[in-house]
């Protein structure tokens, strides 16, 4: 929302206009635009879009090759609705990212996002649920943590992969 503003339909609504005014001109050059929408307690400040069912509203105005979506581990695992929304996004699915969601979050809740298993999110559901709906892509982990960044890089991956292997690809 802008400096001041409360007008939260209204910031909606330029999202729309924009998206009205960009998914063309980059479908022209060969480029899918994605929606990616941020946990409600970005709303204020971050993005409007806070569920998967209103990033796809906003998407299916257009071609699937010119606006797909993100489902982000750390942004939808709350959505009661997001099984639902999974299977409708189907071949909009741009992007499949993970990472947990940890309790306390931070004073800065960007960098509230933890290593896959050490908060609250069943990865293996949302996993399937994807992978149900089409999408055969990349899955990116994608962890915004200052512990994390200031840890050794190859323990980071180890220990990224190890977890990855048991608690995503797990079923």
């Amino acid at each position: 929302l802008p400096p001041g503003s409360r007008d939260l339909p209204g910031a909606r609504q330029r999202v729309a206009d924009a998206l009205a005014e960009l998914a063309p001109y980059a479908g022209e050059r060969g480029v899918r635009l994605a929606l990616e929408p941020l946990h409600p307690m970005y709303c204020a400040d971050r993005a409007v879009l806070s569920t998967l069912g209103q990033a796809l509203d906003l998407a299916e105005a257009f071609p699937t090759e010119q606006v797909g979506v993100v489902v982000d581990t750390f942004h939808v695992w709350w959505d009661p609705d997001v099984w639902r929304q999974i299977a409708r996004a189907g071949s909009r699915i741009a992007s499949f990212q993970v990472c947990d969601f940890l309790t306390p979050l931070p004073a800065d809740v960007l960098l509230g996002r933890g290593m896959m298993g050490d908060g609250h999110i069943d990865f293996p559901p949302l996993r399937r649920a994807v992978e149900a709906a089409g999408y055969t892509g990349d899955t990116e982990v994608e962890i915004f943590n200052a512990e994390v960044w200031a840890t050794d890089p190859d323990q980071v991956l180890a220990t990224m992969t190890a977890r990855y292997v048991d608690l995503v690809l797990a079923d």
